[in-house]
């Protein structure tokens, strides 16, 4: 394996991409896993409560489906308004870079 083909190198968005794609991965993941949770155990109490056995666990169940998919969804766009590549010329995000220009110039 060649280690001089390293893309983080070559590209600026590799870094910033490799970071929020683990950052979003495990927000999804714990979304996921507390709505998951927390519809079985609203849903097998409630059943407790009213007798019904396993309809409510059931239908909790399959509503949080819906409902994770809809947060992945808003979080996975939120990460994408987030990710900032930095200029690989000076090593600085591009509006600084512009920002920089203005006061070089007086």
């Amino acid at each position: 394996m060649n280690m001089n083909n390293d893309p983080s190198k070559n590209n600026p968005w590799f870094s910033a991409f490799n970071m929020k794609t683990l950052t979003v991965g495990g927000e999804v993941g714990c979304v996921t896993l507390l709505i998951v949770i927390g519809s079985v155990f609203a849903g097998i109490w409630l059943d407790k409560l009213l007798g019904t056995k396993p309809v409510l666990t059931i239908f909790f169940v399959l509503g949080s489906a819906p409902l994770a998919l809809l947060l992945t969804f808003w979080i996975a766009t939120r990460a994408i308004k987030d990710i900032k590549p930095k200029d690989s010329s000076k090593g600085i995000e591009p509006n600084q870079a512009n920002s920089s220009k203005g006061v070089e110039d007086q």
